[in-house]
């Protein structure tokens, strides 16, 4: 059977839910993947209000949505990040507080905690997020960086998370980190590092999502290889890496939509994912969950991109074969 195509609500948490799930169920996709922020998904809410997640299925099912997954990427940035004043800017004033850095740390924990409560209260087993990351600024090792420092990260973003994710499984619920840049995990030897600085416990798995790989220039095919158990939830999403000798792959310190920058991310099936080999090998490590849009192009209206990546994706996905194709050679 194909897979659910879903909408992020991420990038139109400045409409109503009402009116995105309208547009959604037009656009021809199947369901939403709730932002917990903008009015979408409110974690606080879902928790301490009994009719909360009622009135949010509600919304989904008049307009013949399902809902699989729910993303709290704002607030999990906070949770091993170091603070500072751009963060204010992404997280709930609550979680925000006074802004002093280990009480935003702390209260973000609590705030992922508390996702994984409302995660079961809505009725779905999977959280999408970050991690954030204490040590992402040492990417480059000069000063050169001690490989106590990196060790000292790994072990930072174990005693973090272990207790969230002891209430993740007390709620059955899975997390799904977004492999990603200033994130504990960002390619292949990071999200091994980062499974393995946690015992690999069942809890904790990856959002793949092709389009923060593709730049780098890792595999996806080789990610979900190497994962294949661990992919809890997909993000449909292009990147295109537009090298002209005067540009680099670490941005320029230019911004998305400017197309001075190596590279930028696009509609899917626009940039230069190979989205046909990310399906076959979704299909050899058995993944049946949704083909999650997450919609970011700068130079396209996103109404148009949005209705046209449902589509894509519709016609991208397949099943795997039950047979060889040459078979009936054999039963002859």
């Amino acid at each position: 059977m194909p897979r659910p195509v879903t909408l992020f609500t991420g990038q139109w948490a400045d409409l109503p839910l009402e009116s995105l799930a309208r547009k959604a169920r037009d656009f021809g996709y199947q369901g939403l993947e709730l932002a917990c922020w903008g009015d979408h998904f409110d974690v606080t809410k879902a928790v301490k209000e009994s009719g909360y997640c009622a009135v949010k299925r509600d919304v989904l099912e008049r307009h013949d949505l399902s809902v699989y997954a729910i993303s709290n990427h704002l607030v999990g940035q906070a949770v091993c990040d170091r603070i500072d004043e751009r963060h204010k800017s992404i997280l709930p004033p609550h979680v925000w507080g006074d802004g002093k850095p280990d009480g935003v740390n702390k209260r973000a924990a609590e705030e992922m905690m508390n996702t994984a409560r409302a995660a079961q209260k809505l009725g779905v087993s999977v959280v999408n997020g970050f991690t954030g990351s204490s040590i992402w600024h040492l990417l480059y090792s000069f000063p050169p960086v001690p490989d106590s420092m990196i060790e000292a990260g790994f072990a930072e973003f174990a005693e973090r998370w272990h207790p969230i994710l002891d209430v993740f499984a007390e709620c059955g619920v899975r997390f799904a980190l977004e492999v990603h840049p200033t994130e504990i995990a960002f390619d292949i030897f990071t999200a091994q590092r980062a499974l393995d600085a946690l015992g690999r416990r069942e809890e904790f798995g990856f959002n793949f999502d092709p389009s923060h790989l593709h730049w780098q220039g890792v595999s996806s095919v080789e990610f979900i290889r190497s994962f294949n158990d661990r992919i809890y939830h997909v993000h449909v999403k292009d990147a295109i890496v537009t090298l002209n000798g005067r540009t680099g792959i670490l941005g320029s310190h230019i911004n998305f939509g400017d197309p001075r920058r190596g590279w930028d991310f696009r509609s899917p099936g626009r940039g230069g994912v190979d989205f046909e080999e990310i399906i076959r090998a979704l299909n050899q490590a058995g993944y049946e969950g949704p083909l999650s849009v997450e919609w970011e192009d700068c130079g396209m209206d996103r109404e148009h991109g949005a209705a046209e990546a449902a589509r894509f994706v519709k016609n991208l996905d397949f099943s795997p074969s039950g047979r060889q194709f040459d078979a009936a050679f054999a039963e002859s």
